[in-house]
């Protein structure tokens, strides 16, 4: 299995459509939308583990290693297709929405969304099949949980 991240990572293989190279895809994205910023904070970090543990059932010391991992793909990949590509093709509506709820949650996680995190945010969406009206309700279902307001 870490083989087959390490081609990953370097480009040298596309992500399956299942498993851990879905996984990795996932972790890619949320650490993308951190980074997004130019900065990658402990807030972020702690948030990244959180939904990684959540979404994909990990204990902390997997989490850790899935973050990882997806911190040496996402800084090794030239765009964002060989992720968004394997997971617009493997997960359900729901899943691709929940995908874009997650990456909402690392935007927040920091204070507000940047322009760049919002246009990341449409940018990814766009390639999932997720479309705007769907990515905006995404993004309120977050700021309710988080007990944010519409202003911010």
């Amino acid at each position: 299995m870490f083989d087959h991240v390490l081609s990953l990572i370097r480009g040298e293989a596309a992500p399956p459509t299942s498993g851990d190279g879905l996984k990795l895809a996932v972790a890619a994205l949320l650490v993308e939308t951190a980074r997004m910023d130019d900065t990658f904070d402990a807030a972020e970090r702690g948030v990244i583990l959180r939904l990684l543990g959540a979404r994909f059932g990990l204990d902390a010391a997997a989490a850790n290693r899935l973050l990882t991992a997806a911190e040496r793909a996402e800084a090794g990949a030239s765009d964002l297709f060989r992720f968004t590509k394997a997971l617009s093709e493997a997960l359900t509506s729901a899943e691709r929405i929940g995908l874009i709820e997650m990456m909402w949650e690392v935007a927040f996680a920091d204070g507000a969304p940047d322009p760049e995190e919002d246009a990341l945010l449409r940018r990814v969406a766009g390639l999932i099949g997720v479309d705007d009206h769907d990515r905006g309700e995404a993004k309120r279902r977050v700021m309710a949980r988080l007990g944010r307001s519409a202003a911010g």
